[in-house]
């Protein structure tokens, strides 16, 4: 039987996302929610995540990525629904 909680999101997040641990962050808190997936620097530097879990725990994560870590500053999130992976855990890319 498959969990329709099951779900998964991309992201991407600009602002000052960039050098100050913000995928440390990110997979310490992802793994502390239970979600998988993964979190990655991107050239133009805004920060790219895929993120897969129970929907509640989704939506817990995203909203603490509004914040993310104290020296962060998250000016916008981009986000659209994504097909999950199967990912076995939470990683920084």
């Amino acid at each position: 039987m498959t969990d329709i909680a099951h779900t998964a999101t991309h992201l991407i997040l600009h602002g000052r996302v960039q050098g100050v641990f913000y995928r440390d962050w990110t997979v310490e808190n992802a793994r502390l929610l239970g979600l998988r997936g993964w979190v990655r620097n991107l050239s133009d530097g805004t920060v790219e995540a895929h993120l897969e879990g129970e929907e509640g725990a989704i939506a817990r994560m995203v909203d603490a990525m509004r914040d993310g870590p104290p020296r962060a500053r998250v000016d916008r999130i981009e986000q659209s629904t994504a097909q999950p992976q199967g990912f076995d855990g939470f990683e920084r890319r």
